[in-house]
């Protein structure tokens, strides 16, 4: 892989809060090398507050965050995408587009914080724990000599970096 700026799609299936929290996580610790996006199978076509509230209370430019179909990113006017995650188990199950470029996918399931319930306090972690995981595997992931991998030891990182560890396999 050359050392060009790489492009990351996020995939879920409303694009409203993990999809869109993963976007603002690899933009920020991407350091100018990774350019992020993010989309739904069906988009909801509004981003969770608590999503907003939780990226904004970290500094954040949520100027970008809109909930928007895949369909932009599958066209030919498109971004050409080097890495799609999902991060959520039901978009997994999806039939996807055809990404041209032939991008490098992994599943990164998150637990959808927006279903969670409870008090606003419990709502609130919900979210703060989804922002967790994506921050540590899009760390781990912006870390990796992707100049110094072949494809095939770059997908062998992003299964491993989206195995959940708190569930046997």
């Amino acid at each position: 892989m050359s050392g060009h700026v790489y492009n990351a799609l996020f995939l879920c299936n409303a694009n409203s809060a993990r999809s869109i929290m993963g976007e603002a996580i690899l933009n920020r610790l991407g350091g100018g090398r990774f350019k992020a996006y993010s989309a739904g199978a069906h988009p909801k076509g509004t981003v969770s507050p608590y999503a907003l509230e939780l990226l904004e209370s970290l500094s954040y430019d949520t100027s970008f965050a809109r909930s928007k179909s895949w369909d932009e990113f599958s066209g030919p006017d498109a971004p050409e995408m080097d890495f799609i995650f999902t991060v959520c188990d039901s978009t997994a199950n999806e039939s996807c587009p055809v990404w041209p470029g032939h991008p490098m996918t992994a599943l990164w399931a998150v637990p959808d914080p927006a279903k969670a319930g409870g008090t606003e306090a419990e709502k609130h972690l919900a979210f703060t724990d989804a922002f967790r995981m994506l921050s540590n595997r899009i760390a781990v992931f912006t870390n990796l000599p992707m100049e110094s991998l072949d494809r095939l030891a770059v997908q062998q990182h992003l299964e491993e970096i989206g195995r959940d560890r708190s569930r046997p396999d």
